[in-house]
């Protein structure tokens, strides 16, 4: 449904047609956040696809944008490698299919739902895509390292919450590829032509994470979507890539930013491992190598998988994690893994 929005100011800002895709559930306080910003963006998206299930219309209300609320995928039953049935708790590349299937506009901004927009994101994003509409960009995440407060949330949505604050409350991955930490983000106050940030092309598609990326709609549907055979978390978006590339789409990081909400993760994934199996089998099927070496390795090493980098049979579950197992991965604290 579409949410009609109650005004918070006097002057809208000016909006661009670009529609935003999100999905969530039980995440509504990251929701709020991202919200906040895009409202507060330099130049907003026209239209903002959220699937969900469990937000408040009242309070999606309450942001002046253009809010289409959908309905999530429902869960259904999945068979892993050891013949157990399963529940995956959320089938992400299913909702972002659903959500551009909704779009209204042509260029699309893919967003997880911990992301918080610098100001000129939607703007530059766009920008990148007139210049190569054929192309597939990511954004630049920097993490931070705690959640905001209420105060925090408070003043983003008044747009009051300055980038050069977040900055500071927020790092860099260093294992991911980062630009220089000097290159200058702009504000919401330029009042002049933003100059386009910067871009470069990589053939690195692994490198590609759906956390923050635009496409025009056309080149989405080229691609076909997000591989509905992935289901949970882990390698659709590498799958995604991957199919870019073997499509001959050119594929570009950019440096701008979108700050990552801070919340408690494993390392390794022991949460997702369900998932990371049956996603790691799919990808390799298609593709003929694995990906999320790293986190196989550490399962392998566990005893919890049967797997070797160089083995073309497909991983199977030895043993579930035990408790211990699982709160020695759990880091409530850390910023990124």
């Amino acid at each position: 449904m579409t949410i009609k929005t109650l005004p918070t100011s006097p002057s809208v800002a000016k909006r661009a047609p670009v529609t935003v895709i999100t999905t969530c559930y039980g995440r509504n306080r990251h929701l709020y956040n991202l919200l906040s910003s895009l409202m507060n963006s330099r130049i907003q998206p026209a239209e903002v696809i959220i699937v969900n299930d469990d937000a408040d219309p009242k309070r999606l209300a309450e942001y002046d944008l253009n809010i289409v609320q959908i309905a999530t995928s429902v869960n259904t039953p999945v068979s892993s490698t050891a013949n157990r049935s399963i529940n995956i708790d959320f089938d992400i590349g299913h909702n972002r299919n659903l959500g551009a299937a909704h779009a209204t506009y042509g260029t699309l901004i893919f967003l997880d739902v911990d992301c918080i927009v610098a100001p000129t994101f939607i703007e530059q994003l766009k920008m990148k895509l007139q210049t190569q509409p054929n192309g597939l960009f990511m954004g630049q995440p920097r993490y931070l390292t705690r959640p905001l407060s209420e105060v925090e949330a408070l003043q983003l949505r008044d747009g009051t919450l300055s980038v050069s604050y977040l900055n500071r409350l927020s790092v860099y991955n260093p294992y991911r590829d980062n630009f220089d930490k000097n290159e200058p983000c702009a504000t919401k106050e330029q009042t002049t032509a933003t100059k386009q940030t910067a871009t470069k092309k990589t053939e690195d598609y692994g490198a590609f994470w759906s956390l923050c990326f635009a496409i025009k709609r056309q080149t989405f549907e080229q691609i076909g979507g997000f591989d509905t055979q992935y289901t949970g978390y882990g390698a659709e978006d590498t799958d995604f890539a991957f199919t870019a590339r073997q499509l001959n789409m050119d594929f570009y990081l950019t440096a701008d930013v979108v700050y990552h909400q801070q919340h408690s993760v494993y390392q390794p994934p022991l949460n997702h491992l369900d998932s990371i199996i049956i996603n790691a089998n799919r990808f390799y099927d298609k593709w003929q190598c694995w990906p999320m070496e790293g986190w196989l390795s550490q399962f392998a090493k566990m005893g919890l998988i049967s797997w070797k980098v160089d083995q073309t049979t497909p991983i199977v579950l030895i043993r579930n994690p035990s408790c211990h197992e699982m709160a020695s991965a759990h880091c409530p604290d850390a910023p990124y893994v």
